[in-house]
């Protein structure tokens, strides 16, 4: 559960809320151009973890032991993340994205190796449960680090001064965005430390084959399991719909923010209160899914979720200065000062807290779905074929919305090409069993 605990600030301060928006903002010339270069980012990042996330999977069965391969992608996360300090304005924009796609590249690799340790240490009743309080335990991880960044660090452009009032620490200065890009270094501080009790503590499986046996081994693993698949028609059912909810779950998460600081010219202060917001809000939502995925099945609980990220995506890409729902309620256009100060901003934040109380649960429960639905000793593979299902395809979803941002110079008209990846995964998973496949005992 520490590990989600360690790895969920990557996710909120560079992925979502501060450093994604800042390489937009920032590092580009204009939004509709940073936006485009984002979603290539993700794109690149994506495929790579689709080619190699299956493999991996098949490999840490064959090897047994997990811990190794966390470490190794763990030393290059935080190497990529130490170097985003470089990325100021006018720098390198290439090289951002480089980082970015390997720190995110070791990440998710990380996940498939952490994940595939769960149907051994945990009994299937409490699948859900466990796995919705440390998706919570993720979340409360990241607002502390994103609270850390809006009170200590970031400075509101009009006052100079950071949330409560005090000068930056160690002389930030916002104008060369090193409010935004101390978050690199944070992030890698904070992963290397509270990933330890995870190495410590956990009971790790023991070693299997060497390391070139097993990948020896794990290729030719991964080749029968996808001929297995045949035979659970339910799982391949449900892999296929989460590869696609989760593109646009994904990208809703990566460009949520980016979209923002472009439509509300929001820098990293005012993204920093409401990234605070939504991890609140999700950290409530996933303690009360914690008991809905036991009362009423992960099923329930990422169905659930779904109709409510639809609904907010829907929300959000309708509203802009002085109108939303695609201007059939229109907005005083007039700004009251302070924080959020427009309705438009207001009910952004408002459509924001539908994300918060889903985002989390739609991931948690999907992940005690498989859980659920597999034996432990398939479960590295069965992990490495999960997070093949969520980025096989999630170059799409970024690659849509950065193909139809440059082609029509509407950020607006982009981000709607989500809701449909959201959609298509949606009636798919209606007509998905569960648990996915019969596990014998």
């Amino acid at each position: 559960m520490l590990f989600d605990w360690a790895a969920q600030p990557f996710f909120t301060v560079i992925t979502t809320f501060i450093f994604g928006p800042y390489l937009v903002s920032r590092l580009t010339e204009d939004h509709a151009a940073g936006q485009a270069a984002w979603s290539y980012t993700l794109t690149i990042a994506g495929i790579a973890i689709a080619l190699l996330a299956p493999v991996m999977g098949s490999i840490a069965d064959a090897s047994g032991a997990r811990k190794p391969w966390i470490a190794a992608f763990a030393a290059v996360k935080i190497l990529a993340l130490l170097a985003l300090w470089q990325a100021a304005p006018g720098s390198s924009l290439v090289f951002a994205m480089a980082m970015i796609v390997l720190a995110t590249v070791a990440a998710e690799f990380s996940i498939v190796f952490n994940d595939s340790m769960m149907p051994r240490l945990v009994s299937p009743a409490d699948t859900g449960r466990i796995s919705n309080i440390a998706w919570g335990l993720g979340y409360l991880g990241g607002m502390i680090v994103l609270i850390a960044v809006v009170a200590l660090l970031a400075a509101n452009p009009e006052t100079g001064r950071t949330a409560i009032g005090i000068v930056p620490l160690f002389g930030l200065d916002a104008a060369a965005g090193e409010d935004a890009r101390i978050t690199g270094p944070i992030s890698a501080l904070w992963y290397l430390v509270f990933i330890l009790p995870m190495f410590l503590f956990t009971p790790d499986q023991g070693r299997g084959l060497p390391i070139k046996a097993a990948v020896r081994a794990g290729l030719a693993d991964l080749s029968v399991t996808l001929r297995d698949l045949r035979r659970k028609p339910g799982i391949l059912r449900f892999l296929i719909a989460r590869m696609l909810y989760q593109d646009g779950v994904n990208g809703l998460l990566a460009l949520g923010g980016t979209f923002a600081a472009g439509m509300f010219a929001w820098q990293t202060f005012e993204l920093g209160i409401y990234g605070i917001i939504l991890n609140v809000v999700a950290i409530g939502g996933c303690l009360y899914a914690s008991r809905m995925d036991r009362r009423l099945g992960s099923k329930t609980v990422v169905v659930a979720s779904l109709v409510c990220l639809t609904l907010a995506t829907i929300g959000i890409v309708s509203t802009g200065p002085g109108f939303t729902l695609f201007g059939l309620v229109p907005l005083p256009i007039e700004d009251s000062g302070g924080l959020f100060g427009t309705a438009a901003e207001k009910a952004y934040i408002l459509y924001g807290l539908l994300i918060g109380i889903a985002f989390g649960p739609v991931q948690a429960s999907a992940r005690s779905y498989l859980a659920r639905s597999i034996h432990p000793d398939e479960a590295g593979r069965y992990f490495g074929l999960y997070a093949l299902s969520g980025r096989a395809t999630s170059f799409l979803a970024p690659l849509s919305v950065a193909l139809v941002t440059t082609a029509t110079g509407s950020a607006r008209l982009g981000m709607m090409a989500l809701i449909a990846f959201l959609l298509a995964g949606f009636l798919l998973l209606l007509r998905t069993p569960y648990p996915a496949a019969k596990v014998d005992a």
